[in-house]
C-alpha cells in the first residue's frame, strides 16, 4: 500500500470523523468517502480515533475505547474494502491496532515519544507522524529517524501547524518543502491546522477556510497527501465539533482539488 501512495499519480486522502461515534455515522460518512475518491482514483484511508487521550477538558468526549473501536473500524475495513488510519497513544496498544490499521498513526502531541515511534516502527505497518505543534518543520525528521531505525522506511510525516499559545495555530508552507527532504510523502492536516486550540472547555475553529488551506497546500508541490476529519453533521460531532468539515462539501472540493493537482 506504501508503494501505492507514492506513486499514485493523484494526491491521496486520509479523511473521516474525528472520533468514532455511532455505527451509523461511521457508516455513512466511509460510504459517501470512497464514492467521492473512486470517482476521482484517489487512494482513500478511512480515519477515526477508538479514543482521544488528549482533549481540552476532563469531561470531553475520548471515544468508545480500544477493543469496541477497532471491531467498528474492522467491519469498516472489511463492508467497504477500505484502508484504515488511527492513532495510539501507548506502546502496549501497538500490536492490536496493527491487526486493524494499515497506517498507524502518531498523534501530535506524542510525535516525540522514542518508545511509541520505534514500537509503531516494529509492527511493520505504515507510520504516520503528526509533527508537534511546537516542533520546526526539521524536527519532524529526527521523529522519522526513530521509525526507520526499526528497518521500516514506510513512513509519512504531517504538518498541523504551529502554535505559539494564543489559541490559534499558523502554518508556514515552508515545513512541506523541509519535511519533504527526508525523502518520505507530506501529508497535510487541514482541518486541525484550522483548529482553534482550547478555547473554553472546547476548541474552536474555522473549518470554512478548508477549500482555500487545501488547494494552497497542493499547490505548493510538496504535499502528497490530504488530511480531513469529516462529518455528516459537524456541529453535532463529539469532538473537533468547530473544525470538521462538512460532508456535503466534500465532492466540491475534492472536485476543486483535483481540477488544481491536474493543472500544476
Amino acid at each position: 500500500m506504501y508503494n501505492k501512495l507514492k506513486q499514485s499519480e493523484n494526491f491521496f486522502l486520509l479523511a473521516g470523523p474525528c472520533v468514532i461515534e455511532s455505527e451509523a455515522i461511521m457508516y455513512r460518512t466511509a460510504e459517501e468517502l470512497k464514492r467521492i475518491t473512486e470517482k476521482f482514483d484517489i487512494p482513500f484511508i478511512f480515519k477515526a480515533s477508538y479514543k482521544k487521550a488528549n482533549r481540552t477538558s476532563l469531561d470531553s468526549y475520548t471515544g468508545v475505547g480500544l477493543e469496541e473501536g477497532l471491531k467498528i473500524l474492522a467491519k469498516i475495513k472489511h463492508d467497504f474494502q477500505v484502508a484504515i488510519v488511527t492513532d495510539i497513544h501507548e506502546t502496549w496498544e501497538v500490536k492490536s491496532v496493527a491487526e486493524v490499521a494499515d497506517i498507524i498513526q502518531i498523534p501530535a502531541f506524542l510525535s516525540r515519544q522514542t518508545d511509541l515511534l520505534v514500537e509503531s516502527g516494529k509492527s511493520g505497518r505504515i507510520v504516520n507522524i503528526k509533527k508537534a505543534q511546537f516542533m520546526a518543520g526539521e524536527d519532524i525528521i529526527t521523529a522519522s529517524e526513530k521509525v526507520a531505525s526499526t528497518g521500516n522506511d514506510k513512513i509519512l510525516l504531517t504538518e498541523r501547524g504551529t502554535s505559539f499559545g494564543y489559541h490559534n495555530l499558523v502554518v508556514d508552507f515552508r515545513n512541506f518543502a523541509i519535511m519533504s527532504g527526508a525523502g518520505y510523502p507530506v501529508v497535510y492536516d487541514v482541518t486541525h491546522s484550522l483548529q482553534q486550540p482550547s478555547i473554553g472547555k472546547i476548541s474552536g475553529g474555522n473549518p470554512e477556510y478548508v477549500p482555500m488551506m487545501a488547494k494552497a497546500a497542493l499547490a505548493s508541490g510538496y504535499v502528497d497527501g490530504l488530511f480531513i476529519e469529516t462529518h455528516p453533521e459537524p456541529l453535532s460531532g463529539l469532538s473537533d465539533a468547530k473544525s470538521m468539515f462538512q460532508l456535503s462539501k466534500m465532492e466540491q472540493l475534492i472536485t476543486e482539488c483535483v481540477r488544481l493537482w491536474n493543472a500544476r
